[in-house]
Order: C-alpha cells, then sequence, then structure tokens
C-alpha cells in the first residue's frame, strides 16, 4: 500500500512509504505536495520549512518576517532547518538558531559617535563606499592618550602655580587629592556600567539614560553637553589669556586710559579675540572635523612637551637656578612692567640720578622727597631670586596658605620692612590679587583640569575591546595625570618663591608665564606649547559637544531638541554646532578664566554624580542583567564619589550648584511630562518596582484605617462591536471622582475563547488606554477573556489588584434599554454584577444617564449635589460629594443633605441630629428633614404593577413559545446537524433550560397527547394575563418607590447631580425584572442620578 520516498536535490522520489495510486512528481526543494499523506519518520525526509513561506508567497499571502532573521537569511542555506531539528519546527520559524543567533552577535559592529564616519562620509567621492572597518584601537591609542590630552589642560600651566602660592603645599595637595579621589571614584563606577555589555558609542551620555532611564539621562546628557560647551569657552579664553599676555601684548585692541582700568581693558580684549576665535574654531568643526583629529596627536605632544620642560627645569633649578629677580619695595612686590632697574638712585656718568623707580613714586626726576609715597621713603628697594631652586629649602615657607583679597598686595612674610600707609595712587605699581581667593574657591577653578575621564568612553565604538579598555586605559590615565599634579604642585613649592606663585599674570617676572620660568630650555617651551594645547582643547570640545547634543536629540526624549538630530548629508550635527557656539559665547562674554571654571565644574560634578548614583542603585538592585566585567566595585565607593561630587558642588560655588541642579530638575521634569516614553531597562524602573513591592507588602498588613478609606474603583466598561468605549462618560466620571489620587482599575469583558481572542483584547487594551489618556484618568487598564460576560465580571471583581492595592468600589453602568429588549441578558448581568459585589463586601456606584454627566472642560458656577440619605451605608453618600467637590468641575457645588422621617420620628430633633453630625465630620451642607406620611397606595401605584407584573409574565411566555418553536425545528433536524452557534451573550442558559443540540425521540401515543396540552397551555396562559393579579408584596414595593420619587424630584429637579441609596436586589431570583423596574420608577424624572450601595464597612469618621 505505501511506498518509501526518498527527496533528491533534483527531485527524484524513488521508493517506499509512497501510496501506489499516487503518481511520483518531480518536486524540487521548497515545494509543496498537494494531496500527498506520509507516514513514518520525519527524520527521513530534509525537506526544508521553506516550503510553507513559498507557497505562501505564491498565493500572495507574504508571511512577516522573523524578529531575528530575515526570511533571505533563513534560505540561504539548505540545511538551516535541520532534520535533527524537526520536532522544533514550529518555534524554528520564528526563533533563530543558535549558531545563527551567535554568528549575528560576534559579527556586531558600532560606528564611533563622534569622527570617524564623519571623516570617512567626507573622504569618500560618493561613488566609491569604503567597507567599513571593525574598531581596531587599543587601550593605549582609544582611551589612555585621549584621556590624558583631555585630563591636562589650560588650568595645569595657567593657575596651578598660582592656586599653590595662595592656598600653600599642604592645601593644594588637599584640593587636588579632593578633585582626583572624585575622577577615580567615578572611574570605577563608570568602568562597571561600561563593562556591563556592550556600550554603544555615545559614551557618558549613553551609560546613565540607559542605566537610570530617560529623565536622568537627559537632564545630566544635557548638563554634560553644557559642560562641554563651557568648557569649549573656558579653553579659548585660556588661549587669548596666553596670546596677549606672553606672545603678542601688543596686538591689544583696547588700552587702559587709567592706572586702574588695566583690567576691564583686558576683559573687553578677550572678549573681542574670545568671539574671532570662537568663529574661526567654529569654521574648522563645519568644515571638517578630520583635521581637528589629524592635529589631535599633535597637540597631545605640545601638552607633553610642556610638562617634562617643567620637570627638566625643576632638576636644572637643584644646581643652576634659572635668573629671574624679583624687585621688592619693604616686603612689597613689585610690578616689573613700569621700570628696569630695581633701585630708587642709578649712577650715571658719576653722578648719582633718581631711577624710573623714584620718578614713579615720587612723581619727580630729581631727588626730592616733598610728594613722595611715605612707603616708598620708609622701605629699601631690594632683590630677591624668583626662582630658589629646589635645594633652596623655600619649600617651609611655601607650606602654609596665604589667601588674599581682591586688591591686596602681595607681601613676602619675614621680610624686612616699616609698615606705614601709602598712597593710593600708587597701588598699580604693585602686584595686586585681582579675586579674592579662598578654599572654596581655588577649589571650583581647580576641578576642570581633572575632568576629560569620559573621553574613552566616548569612543567605546572605536575600541577593539571596550570591555577591558576603558577601565584600564582611564583608571591609569587618572593615575598619572594624579601623579603629575601632586608632584607638579611639590616642585612649583620647592623651587619658586612664594610672592612669584601668587603673582597671577608674572608682572613680577617682566610678564613671563609663572610655570615658564622654571622651564628647560626655555620659557617659550610652556608658552608655545600652552598655547597649541589649549586651543586643540577648544577644539575638541566643540567637536564633541555639538555630537553629544545630536545624540540626545535622536533618542527624541526632549521634543524640542528635534530640529539638532539633523545635519549635514554626511551626519555633521550643523544645527548643534551653531547652539554650540552661541553657548560658548556666553561664556566668552563673562570673559574672565577664574568666573567660566565654576560653571563648567558644576555641570561635570553633576555629571559625575549620576554616574555614581547609576552604579549604586543597580548594584544595590540587584538587577539580573548586571553583570559587569570590572569586578572592583562596591556600592559603598559609588556612594562615597557621589558624596565627594555633591560637597565638591557646594564647596566651590554654592549658588551655581543651586542653578546646575534647578536646570537638571527643570529638564528631568519637562521629559517626565512632555518627553517621549521610552523604555531601556533602566534601574529608576527596578527602583521602582522594588519601592512598590516593599510598599505592596506593607499595606498587606491589615486593612486601612478608616481615616484613609478613599474608593480604589473598578470601573466596567461595555465594548462595542468595534471595541469603541460605549460609555466613555464612565471614565470622565472616574477621573472626576479620584482626581488622580489613590487606584483606579478600568475592566472589561470581551466573550470568546482566549488562544482565539488574544489579539482581540489586546486591541480593546490598547483602545481603553487611549480613552484614558483622553479623560486623563491615571491607572490601570484590564481587559479578560471569557466565555461568558457574567463569569468574565466575577473574575474581575475577585482579581483585579495586587495586595493591598485592591478596588473596594466598583463603577458599573446602568443596562439602558432593558424594557425595549426582548433578550433579558443584559438586565441580569447588571443584576448578577450587584450581587457579585454585594457579595464580596464591596461598594457600588450606578450612574445613571451618565451621558448627561459633565465633561472635564465643563464648570458648575452654581447649582446643588443633592443627597438623599434614606439608609446608613457606612457614609459613602456623605464622601462622595466631598470628594467630587475636589474636582474643578463640581467645585461651585453646593451640597444638600436629604434624609426621610417616617410618622414616629421626631424631625426636628432628626435635622439637628444630622447637623452636628456634619459639623463634627467638617463636611458643609444644608440638612433637611422629608416627612412622609402614611397614605394609601394609589390607583396609580397599583396600576404600575399589573402592568410590570403583565409584562413580565408576557415576556416569559414568549420566551416559552420561542423554546417551543425551537424544539419542534429541532426535531426535523438530522442526527449529524451542525451545533448552533452561541450567541453573543450566552448567560440566558444559566436561567433557562437548554434546549438539547440533538434530541432522539421514540413517539408514543401518550408523548403525542403530552406535546398537544403542552401547546394548549402556551396557548391559554396568553388570555390568562388580562386576570392576573398583582403580588402584594410587589404592590408595597412600588408604592415605596413611587412615594419617594415624588419626594425626590419635587426637592431635587433643578439638581446638577442626586446621589441616592441603591436597594439591594431580591433574594429570590424571580423577582429580578421587577427590581429592575423600581429602579426605574424610583429615579424617574432626574436628569444625573448615582446609585450609591455601601460596601459594609465604616468609610468616614468623626475623630482626627
Amino acid at each position: 500500500m505505501w511506498k518509501t520516498v526518498r527527496m533528491s536535490q533534483d527531485g527524484a522520489c524513488p521508493g517506499d512509504f509512497m501510496p501506489q495510486n499516487v503518481n511520483c512528481p518531480r518536486v524540487k526543494l521548497g515545494q509543496e505536495f498537494p494531496g500527498v499523506a506520509f507516514r513514518g519518520h520525519l527524520r527521513s525526509l530534509p525537506i526544508l520549512m521553506e516550503i510553507t513561506s513559498s507557497s505562501h508567497a505564491r498565493h500572495g499571502n507574504h508571511k512577516e518576517n522573523s524578529p531575528f532573521l530575515n526570511a533571505s537569511e533563513a534560505g540561504k542555506g539548505g540545511d538551516y532547518y535541520d532534520r535533527n531539528l524537526a520536532l522544533f519546527e514550529e518555534e524554528l520559524d520564528i526563533r533563530p538558531k543558535v549558531s545563527s543567533l551567535l554568528g549575528k552577535l560576534v559579527n556586531y559592529t558600532n560606528l564611533t559617535q563622534g569622527v570617524k564616519e564623519h571623516e570617512e562620509a567626507e573622504s569618500t567621492d560618493g561613488s566609491k563606499k569604503k567597507v567599513s572597518k571593525s574598531p581596531s584601537m587599543g587601550t593605549l591609542m582609544g582611551v589612555y592618550l585621549p584621556c590624558m590630552q583631555n585630563i591636562f589642560g589650560v588650568i595645569l600651566f595657567l593657575r596651578l602655580t598660582w592656586m599653590v602660592g595662595m592656598a600653600g603645599v599642604l592645601q593644594s595637595f588637599l584640593i587636588v587629592l579632593l578633585c582626583c579621589c572624585c575622577t577615580m571614584l567615578t572611574t570605577i563606577s563608570m568602568s562597571a556600567i561600561a563593562t556591563n555589555g556592550v556600550v554603544p558609542a555615545g559614551g557618558s551620555y549613553f551609560m546613565i539614560s540607559r542605566s537610570l532611564g530617560p529623565e536622568f539621562g537627559g537632564a545630566v546628557g544635557l548638563c554634560f553637553y553644557l559642560g562641554t560647551t563651557f568648557a569649549g569657552a573656558m579653553y579659548i579664553l585660556g588661549a587669548i589669556e596666553i596670546l596677549l599676555t606672553y606672545i603678542v601684548p601688543q596686538a591689544a585692541i583696547f588700552h587702559p586710559s587709567g592706572a586702574h582700568d588695566a583690567s576691564s581693558a583686558m576683559l573687553n580684549n578677550m572678549r573681542v579675540y574670545g568671539t574671532l576665535f570662537l568663529i574661526l574654531m567654529a569654521v574648522v568643526v563645519f568644515v571638517g572635523v578630520k583635521y581637528v583629529n589629524k592635529f589631535a596627536s599633535l597637540f597631545l605632544a605640545c601638552v607633553v612637551i610642556s610638562i617634562l620642560s617643567i620637570y627638566a627645569g625643576a632638576i636644572k633649578s637643584i644646581f643652576d637656578p634659572p635668573e629671574f629677580p624679583i624687585c621688592m619695595l619693604g616686603n612689597r612686590t613689585l610690578s616689573r612692567e613700569h621700570f628696569d632697574v630695581c633701585a630708587k638712585t642709578v649712577v650715571k656718568d658719576n653722578i648719582t640720578v633718581a631711577s624710573k623707580l623714584w620718578e614713579l613714586f615720587c612723581h619727580s626726576t630729581n631727588l626730592t622727597t616733598e610728594n613722595c609715597d611715605e612707603y616708598f621713603l620708609m622701605n629699601n628697594v631690594s632683590e630677591i631670586a624668583g626662582i630658589p631652586g629646589a635645594a633652596s629649602g623655600i619649600l617651609k615657607d611655601n607650606l602654609w596658605s596665604n589667601y588674599l583679597e581682591k586688591g591686596e598686595i602681595l607681601e613676602k612674610a619675614h621680610h624686612p620692612s616699616v609698615d606705614v600707609a601709602g598712597q593710593k595712587n600708587s597701588l598699580h605699581l604693585y602686584v595686586l590679587s585681582d579675586i579674592a581667593t579662598s578654599f572654596m574657591v581655588l577649589v571650583g577653578i581647580f576641578f576642570p583640569s581633572v575632568t576629560g575621564i569620559m573621553a574613552g568612553s566616548n569612543r567605546s565604538g572605536d575600541l577593539k575591546d571596550a570591555q577591558k579598555s576603558i577601565p584600564v586605559g582611564t583608571i591609569l590615565a587618572i593615575v598619572t595625570t594624579s601623579l603629575v599634579y601632586f608632584s607638579c604642585v611639590l616642585l612649583f613649592g620647592a623651587c619658586i618663591e612664594g610672592v612669584v606663585l601668587r603673582d597671577k599674570y608674572g608682572d613680577a617676572v617682566n610678564k613671563n608665564l609663572v610655570v615658564g620660568t622654571l622651564s628647560w630650555p626655555s620659557p617659550w617651551v610652556i608658552v608655545i606649547g600652552s598655547f597649541f594645547s589649549t586651543c586643540g582643547a577648544g577644539l575638541q570640545s566643540l567637536t564633541g559637544a555639538p555630537r553629544l547634543l545630536q545624540a540626545i536629540a535622536k533618542d527624541n526624549i526632549i521634543p524640542f531638541l528635534w530640529v539638532f538630530g539633523h545635519g549635514k548629508a554626511n551626519g555633521e550635527p550643523t544645527w548643534a554646532l551653531l547652539l554650540t557656539a552661541l553657548i560658548a559665547e556666553l561664556g566668552i562674554l563673562i570673559a574672565s578664566l577664574d568666573m567660566v571654571a565654576p560653571i563648567l565644574s558644576m555641570f561635570f560634578l553633576m555629571c559625575y554624580l549620576f554616574v555614581n548614583l547609576a552604579c549604586a542603585v543597580q548594584t544595590l538592585l540587584r538587577t539580573p542583567n548586571w553583570r559587569p566585567r570590572f569586578k572592583y566595585y562596591h556600592w559603598a565607593l559609588s556612594f562615597l564619589g557621589m558624596s565627594i561630587c555633591l560637597a565638591l558642588m557646594f564647596i566651590s560655588s554654592w549658588y551655581y550648584a543651586l542653578v546646575a541642579m534647578l536646570i537638571a530638575g527643570m529638564i528631568y521634569k519637562y521629559i517626565e511630562y512632555q518627553g517621549a516614553e521610552k523604555e531601556w531597562g533602566d534601574g529608576i524602573r527596578g527602583l521602582s518596582l522594588s519601592a512598590a513591592r516593599y510598599a505592596l507588602l506593607r499595606l498587606e498588613e491589615g486593612p486601612p484605617h478608616t481615616k484613609n478609606w478613599r474608593p480604589q474603583l473598578l470601573v466596567l466598561l461595555k465594548l462595542d462591536e468595534d471595541l469603541h468605549v460605549k460609555y466613555p462618560r464612565l471614565l470622565t466620571f472616574a477621573s472626576q471622582l479620584k482626581a488622580g489620587k489613590g487606584l483606579t482599575i478600568i475592566g472589561s469583558v470581551i466573550q470568546g475563547n482566549f488562544l482565539e481572542t488574544y489579539g482581540e483584547a489586546q486591541a480593546a487594551e490598547q483602545t481603553i488606554k487611549n480613552m484614558m489618556d483622553i479623560e486623563k484618568v491615571k491607572g490601570f487598564c484590564q481587559v479578560v477573556v471569557a466565555n461568558k460576560v457574567r463569569e468574565g465580571i466575577a473574575h474581575l471583581i475577585q482579581s483585579c489588584g495586587l495586595g493591598g492595592m485592591k478596588h473596594n468600589t466598583v463603577v458599573l453602568g446602568w443596562p439602558y434599554g432593558w424594557r425595549q429588549s426582548e433578550d433579558p441578558r443584559s438586565w441580569k448581568t447588571f443584576i448578577g454584577t450587584v450581587r457579585c459585589t454585594t457579595a464580596a463586601h464591596l461598594a457600588l456606584l450606578v450612574p445613571k444617564n451618565v451621558s448627561f454627566y459633565p465633561s472635564n472642560h465643563e464648570r458648575y458656577n452654581e447649582g446643588n449635589i443633592d443627597v438623599w440619605w434614606i439608609v446608613h451605608d457606612g457614609g459613602m453618600l456623605m464622601l462622595l460629594p466631598f470628594l467630587l467637590k475636589q474636582h474643578k468641575v463640581w467645585r461651585k457645588c453646593k451640597m444638600r443633605i436629604f434624609t426621610v422621617a417616617q410618622m414616629d420620628d421626631n424631625s426636628i430633633q432628626m435635622k439637628k441630629d444630622l447637623a452636628t453630625f456634619l459639623y463634627q465630620l467638617r463636611i458643609e451642607a444644608e440638612v433637611e428633614v422629608v416627612e412622609m406620611h402614611n397614605s394609601d397606595i394609589s390607583a396609580y401605584t397599583y396600576e404600575r404593577t399589573l402592568m410590570m407584573e403583565q409584562r413580565s409574565q408576557m415576556l416569559r411566555q414568549m420566551r416559552l413559545t420561542k423554546t417551543e418553536r425551537e424544539r419542534e425545528a429541532q426535531l426535523v433536524k438530522d442526527r449529524h446537524s451542525v451545533a448552533r452557534l452561541e450567541s453573543l451573550y450566552s448567560d440566558e442558559e444559566d436561567e433557562t433550560d437548554p434546549v438539547p443540540e440533538n434530541i432522539q425521540m421514540t413517539w408514543t401515543k401518550e408523548k403525542c397527547d403530552a406535546e398537544k396540552r403542552n401547546r394548549g397551555s402556551a396557548v391559554g396562559s396568553f388570555r390568562d394575563l388580562i386576570s392576573i393579579k398583582p403580588n402584594q408584596s410587589n404592590v408595597r414595593r412600588m408604592h415605596t418607590a413611587v412615594k419617594l420619587n415624588e419626594v425626590i424630584v419635587n426637592r431635587s429637579h433643578d439638581a446638577r447631580l442626586v446621589l441616592l441609596n441603591m436597594p439591594g436586589p431580591p433574594k429570590n431570583t424571580d423577582g429580578d425584572e421587577n427590581y429592575m423596574e423600581f429602579l426605574e420608577v424610583l429615579t424617574e424624572g432626574l436628569e444625573r442620578v448615582l446609585l450609591v450601595r455601601g460596601g459594609g464597612r465604616e468609610v468616614i469618621t468623626i475623630y482626627s
């Protein structure tokens, strides 16, 4: 019967396991076998699963691509779906084989964010595309040297000597130690983050944003961007200071008009030349980044040569100190700018004449003393060595601090002098302190000289092994630079005279750069080297900052920055460069290096603080994905680094620190409210999860106290056939009641099989979420798929919420049109839900005529919220209007409370008691007691009850006859007939006897007679409707409903909202339809009604 079929590559099929009556077709690999059945072992058939996809393609039914591998990739190798994996054929259709996945991961490459691809884009001519090379940089070239170049900067050459002179060697050691500890601890944290998986190009911004989330990432990313931009401004100002002070002072445009205008003229020169330099550098960066990149090694060489020259000069000073004499008047330091000879008199042609110094202090060319400065006359002029050398023992004089106020004269301690007041107009002849100094000021100025530790992580895309190179290279760079700083502090203190160290601009040493006086072979080595290295650092900042802004803009977390994500065709960030230049211009307009340095210190410290925070949070949360290869980290080190960062911020400048935090906080809140939602698996989400878990476990300890009780809502929504929300005003009402507080769960039920309607449920959930956003409902959404709607609602009521965060109140829509419909399912579902909430001891709110409820945009400037308190329900009726009045829609409405008094009640006393009760509850409301007199049951009530029962009986008979007709139709059906489909809401089969799907009857004469009698009785029962008499219990209930409705309509017909006790459903289910009628009568003639049913516990208290 069966033949063997073996497929070969050419399509031959000899053999076994083949039906004998089936001809063997010529089949290629990838074809279907129409009408061929196979039996036996699947592994003997090496058939590609591509069969199905190719057949689909033939029928125009394209299969969706796999999320891992494209169909084309899957089809490249004939052995992709191996015969050994036949058991996993269905999984392999949507998931990759392990070998394919590993191959893709190994070939993963990432482009650098900065320079490389732009350089290639500019160098290629468009017709030829270069094959992208894999990253090949090692630790030395990729991390160590770039970090060194970024860390060493303008502060080392222009301000370190001044810092040592002001703070002394010991406090300078402390400043360097603090700053280097901060960067070292930050590097340890950064190394842990950088080695926790592949770090794409993007550096610190990428690490922080993916570790702490888009809000922190955006805020810190922008802080880092601003820091880098202001660093560019600081480097440009440093370059201009070197140029105008030490290289070409005659290039100054503005000159001081008086003795005291020197500083303002210098600032204006800095502004003009700084702006010109900034424009020039921005043009260079715009024209081609490759030039900046090529000259980077030259700039680094300048830095290294300059530092080596300092060491060489320090060694030389031991046995041959350089000649830089300092002119002292008493113990005061004189500026050598105005005179050449350091003496009061000079001998010319054997005649003693007044020197230039005498002319400056006495305002005359002869040796008269009438107008001489008193301090000049009383003190001698002397010369001391500016560079005594390392063997001179000057170190002990420079150990201690010597902070000065602004305008104070530089004095040498223990130098002989007569302390008398001099003339004020002679002050410009001395070397003066230009700013007030203190330990805190010096920290803020020095800190930028240790920044730059992110240079390695910024180049992560170029590194061969970023996870190894970043920690090793960065830590080595910090150790190297720290040793250089410590040794420089020691050498400066040991070799240079204290007054020279405190001389910021070298006025006492003929306008030489102070650090240059120590260098060997010439001061020009340092001057030229520092100028070029500072220009290079400025170019690097103007290159890096726009790319950082572009990365933030492309992440689309800050909507208003989207324009900066675009640039030239090769990806160059043109707009970002323009904004960077404008911000840098602000720094240049400040024009003072000492003022700009603390600003960028703040932004860098903020960035480092959050790097440490990111590492600490990830470590403490122990998230499964936190597996750094760098093992030498600890959360305590991260917290220590974070603390040092915070301390340094406030030490250096507390007001700058507050401004930086304010900027970061504003960006954070902006991203939180306006930014795009991003899920990056960040640590803050994990922190939120841990906090939520902790809070839920605490809530589980017991039910909330009455004082803390508030309605936690489960809103049951009905969806139409198109899965749209049928009554969106239910959501509006929920948002007005909650005002964003507490728990709100929006639930809905879709009828069907979960496996078949899962997609429908997802779509419904998304629809509800969109509607929740529109109506400003803050809460959760849950859609349940169930065979019956009533079962689904019961599941929602039982299982929604988690732990102590469970709902205590159900909001249920009214079943409109239940009277007109022959189908009883809607009102039966409604009553079933009422019974479920009662059984679960939950409160129930039923807004009737919800379409007339106000939207969130409406305002009620007047009107009443009327509460009809008929039975005590735990205080729900009192609490709900109070909560509604917190919302702007209902805020101006007044609250009125009505209660009903019977004949034997004292209505006056009741009113007093109720007013006292409300006063103790701290609720403002008018109180009215309505008296209901005993009256006879009216004819209208009797008639209304009769109509209700007749209608109920008629519908029951109609359903019965319908059942009979179905039974009769069923009899003529074939025994193999297809089972009837269930209706949309199949709840009715619970209430009525199910009709058997296949009735097989043997007809006898007795059975035939019984069937005829049944039909006769059904017809006779229609005649009995006329003579029906209403049930007395129903008449009494109808009487109550009618009387109450009359009173309520009379008093509350113009109320904005009427709250009313909802009577419970009857215990006997036979009276369910009558119950619905009673509710209709009770609320007739009222525009907006909220039926309230308490959950069986007190929800409001008079106690504090």
